[in-house]
């Protein structure tokens, strides 16, 4: 075993595997810009060494795979109004999400744990997504005033049905039977079995057949039990349609219209407003490419707006779960004000080099 470390990443060679460990358990092992930057040196490395066939990324703590991105130090930036190093970190983060759904050889993630946002962008799009009975896996940056990004709005417009509209808008949790039925992951692996399942790679075992030797079934999905409604609900034609439906749905004793609507109604509304959009869009696109790209205009601009900053202080500065949307309804939002968050950058538009 070979490698040098870093003090947030640690990057080693392990028999024929190239080994990522996201090390920073105390913050959740949440991703730095210089994280995203290590991880995307190492794959590229990695791409052209015939002695690494298989990369493999996990992490430190049996808390959390990965809850995001450091968002206290882009608000930190946003508060200063230096909007250019966050614009870097998204523009270079989405060009690493890019990298892991292109790589030519197996990228095995394993999501023990809390997997949020920046860590949905480095795991679920691998060639081979691990899921254990420790995951909670969400998108849910539209209850801090953002929008799912890092290629989210490629994985939540390829869900079942109406199920990525669900999960987007609302930022819904869910455990490894949901994030398998959502197409956010592949396998079920206990916990416990990990270190074999990693270690049986790491010496040049079929990563297909390892993985079938040491996952299991999971429980049953109750984002599966919930696929009729979640239709039902999300299958409107606008936010405001949706929002309708499930308080016609949450009236007639549907718990979970209940708790989808308070989800919805908790986002931002901007917010909310832009993921069905960009979802709507997302749904014709034929890359992650060019959802990135959309997600890149939202994020570019979000530091120069009020919701991004108000939401993160309420979620993890002030920590009062209070934030002060503006607007502050979706009956308040307008198509101007959502094609004003995803409309052309010109000479910034975001592009994969």
């Amino acid at each position: 075993m070979t490698g040098t470390t870093e003090a947030d990443l640690l990057v080693w060679r392990e028999g024929v595997a190239g080994r990522l460990r996201l090390n920073r358990p105390q913050a959740l092992n949440a991703l730095t810009h210089d994280m995203a930057l290590g991880i995307e040196k190492a794959l590229l490395e990695w791409r052209d060494d015939d002695a690494v066939e298989i990369v493999i990324v996990d992490a430190s703590g049996d808390k959390a795979f990965c809850a995001g991105g450091d968002i206290q130090h882009l608000y930190a930036l946003g508060k200063a109004g230096d909007c250019d190093p966050a614009r870097r970190f998204w523009a270079e983060e989405y060009r690493l999400n890019a990298l892991i759904a292109n790589y030519p050889k197996p990228y095995v993630a394993i999501m023990d744990g809390i997997t949020m946002g920046g860590g949905v962008g480095i795991a679920a799009h691998g060639s081979h997504r691990i899921v254990t009975e420790r995951t909670m896996l969400a998108m849910p940056e539209v209850s801090i005033g953002f929008l799912p990004d890092v290629g989210g709005t490629w994985l939540l417009s390829h869900a079942p049905g109406k199920t990525g509209y669900y999960l987007g808008m609302t930022g819904a949790r869910m455990d490894a039977a949901d994030a398998i039925f959502a197409g956010f992951a592949d396998s079920y692996i206990e916990s416990g079995k990990l270190d074999a399942f990693t270690s049986r790679l790491a010496e040049g075992a079929d990563t297909d057949a390892a993985v079938a030797e040491f996952a299991s079934e999971p429980p049953a999905s109750k984002l599966a039990a919930a696929r009729t409604e979640i239709d039902d609900a999300f299958g409107g034609g606008s936010p405001l349609t949706i929002a309708a439906r499930l308080a016609v749905m949450a009236e007639a004793g549907s718990e979970w219209a209940a708790s989808a609507l308070k989800g919805l109604r908790r986002a931002a509304p901007l917010s909310a407003a832009s993921t069905f959009e960009a979802l709507r869009r997302a749904e014709g696109f034929t890359s992650i490419e060019q959802c990135l790209a959309l997600e890149y205009r939202f994020s570019h601009r979000v530091l120069e707006g009020h919701d991004f900053l108000e939401g993160v202080r309420a979620a993890v500065i002030d920590k009062d779960r209070n934030p002060q949307w503006k607007p502050k309804r979706l009956e308040d939002i307008t198509p101007d004000m959502v094609e004003t968050m995803l409309g052309p950058l010109g000479d910034a538009e975001w592009t994969p080099q």
